[in-house]
């Protein structure tokens, strides 16, 4: 058998249930998936506190915990997202773990891996494509140029494309205007791909998403520009969740890689079912800080899907816990349990934000070689005090062994666990309701600004029924507030609302605060300087 054969039989599939990429990597076909008939696993959704620019390991903890869970004699897999191009070759590098805890083969998952990304990026420009050819054909839908709302995508941090003027060059060049490019993760498509259900649903989600609106202000959709079926084709593959593994042989579905800062941020539904239908229990993550990636997982995903958690781990450092404690980048390996006193504040604001979801936290000191043990006494005494469960973690260093107390602390919590969770708000609250409810009880913010285009925004989201969907706010994950200055809790703040844009495939409302942007740009000296092929070996990553 070959690796992925062995990891497949794990979770009880066969041989003629996989679509093989390699000995390593394997896509799990539809009709493997639609006949199983087994009790759902309980779910378990890992996230954080307002992380560092550098992350706190939740992707790291999350496959930690499945191994430590794995060495309890526990049946469980992973369901977590792709990593981005983007951020590989930029500042934050590969999203696969690391040290002992990683999901393999890295290389090839943190780079092209099985080209979903790839298949996204051509499916979403195919539809870009097929929308300037209507102008120049004539436009007879009356499509205005000035109110296209779908832009381009390509999954690398480029901010010179983030606005420019396409169609120059005469006649035969199209119509000149104004447009831009979104990185692939802020993709209304991939938000649409991971929310689907199946191919069916997908096809629903596209024939309605909005892509512009006429001279005489109605909607344009995608379904009139009859292009669904082959945007459909484009992303046959991509549907398939992808099957690979841990550093210890536990099975992981890495399927869809929306951002959580200007995304849902979560991985696809279609392989969060794949691991509660295969596993007694499923361990997924939400993008960045509980504020961004959870709060969407939880009023977007779960809300849609008809998905729920048996526990929370929150992930927490020393380090990010002097981050707010008022220490500088610089500053972070040096010891100070004072500043991560200082910074508890944080914590407990995420904390709180998981009580409102009516959820069992359980808080996971991902331990890094400069933290002292009197630093993490700071903490582990400070979760004693509020009466929640507290494991300190090494699973970075000795693997499933050094998050085997976590492990054991998520079990007893989730077999104890009976509420179903409470959404922040309902969809039949106004979209300032909705927006309000999250900035309130989510980041702690006092007030809510909305700028001129946001009020005429959503003077047409009122106008065309779009009222009754979720919102999806974009903003920075360097801070509970909007302002990436702002660390610890900060209060008395205010939320600015730039733009709302409607993302009717997807089935959300994106909410753009302050200066958010959907393609990053590249730091001045990007991680992709360093990458080398050397005899067939990846280096640098």
């Amino acid at each position: 058998m070959t690796i992925i054969e062995e990891v497949a039989a794990r979770l009880g599939l066969s041989t003629g249930d996989l679509e093989p990429y390699g000995s390593e990597i394997a896509k799990v076909k539809p009709q493997a998936l639609a006949i199983r008939n087994r009790p759902s696993g309980k779910l378990i959704l890992v996230s954080a506190i307002t992380p560092t620019p550098a992350g706190e390991g939740k992707t790291t903890t999350s496959i930690g915990l499945a191994q430590g869970m794995a060495r309890l004699g526990e049946s469980v897999c992973l369901a977590l997202r792709e990593p981005s191009l983007g951020p590989c070759m930029g500042k934050k590098g590969g999203g696969t773990g690391g040290g002992r805890c990683e999901i393999l083969p890295s290389d090839r998952i943190n780079l092209h891996f099985t080209g979903d990304f790839h298949a996204v990026t051509a499916a979403h420009n195919l539809l870009a494509a097929i929308i300037d050819n209507h102008l120049y054909f004539g436009n007879p839908l009356q499509i205005d140029p000035r109110r296209i709302v779908w832009k381009r995508v390509l999954d690398v941090n480029d901010r010179a494309l983030r606005d420019i003027v396409i169609g120059l060059g005469g006649d035969r060049a199209g119509v000149p205007r104004e447009t831009g490019f979104d990185i692939t993760a802020a993709s209304e498509l991939m938000a649409m791909l991971c929310l689907a259900e199946d191919a069916e649903d997908l096809r629903q989600r596209i024939d309605r998403t909005l892509v512009g609106f006429r001279y005489d202000g109605s909607p344009v959709t995608a379904s009139e520009l009859s292009c669904t079926g082959a945007i459909l084709a484009l992303l046959r593959e991509a549907l398939m969740p992808n099957l690979v593994r841990t550093s210890e042989g536990v099975p992981a579905f890495v399927h869809g890689g929306p951002f959580a800062n200007i995304a849902h941020g979560c991985n696809s539904v279609i392989a969060t079912r794949c691991a509660l239908g295969l596993a007694n229990w499923a361990i997924t993550e939400a993008g960045f800080g509980f504020d961004l990636g959870a709060e969407k997982f939880y009023d977007i995903k779960c809300r849609s899907a008809g998905l729920d958690t048996a526990a929370v781990v929150l992930v927490a450092t020393v380090r990010a816990l002097k981050l707010h404690g008022g220490k500088s980048l610089k500053e972070l390996e040096a010891a100070d349990d004072v500043a991560v006193q200082r910074g508890l504040g944080n914590l407990d604001k995420h904390l709180e934000n998981i009580q409102h979801f009516c959820e069992t936290a359980v808080v996971a000191l991902n331990r890094f070689g400069s933290d002292t043990d009197e630093e993490i006494a700071v903490v582990r005494q400070h979760c004693a005090m509020r009466g929640v469960p507290f494991a300190e973690t090494d699973h970075f260093i000795r693997g499933g062994e050094g998050a085997q107390r976590l492990a054991e602390l998520v079990v007893e919590k989730a077999e104890a666990h009976s509420r179903n969770f409470c959404p922040l708000y309902e969809l039949t609250d106004s979209v300032e309701q909705k927006i309000r409810a999250v900035a309130t009880k989510m980041y702690g913010a006092e007030t809510i600004l909305f700028s001129k285009r946001a009020a005429s925004d959503l003077k047409d989201i009122e106008r065309f029924g779009w009222e009754n969907l979720p919102v999806c706010i974009a903003k920075t994950h360097s801070s509970l507030s909007d302002d990436p200055k702002l660390v610890g809790r900060p209060r008395n703040f205010e939320i600015n609302v730039e733009r709302i844009y409607v993302n009717s495939g997807a089935g959300f409302l994106v909410v753009i605060t302050s200066d958010i942007v959907r393609m990053p740009g590249l730091p001045r000296r990007p991680l992709a300087e360093s990458f080398d092929l050397l005899d067939g070996q990846i280096s640098g990553l």
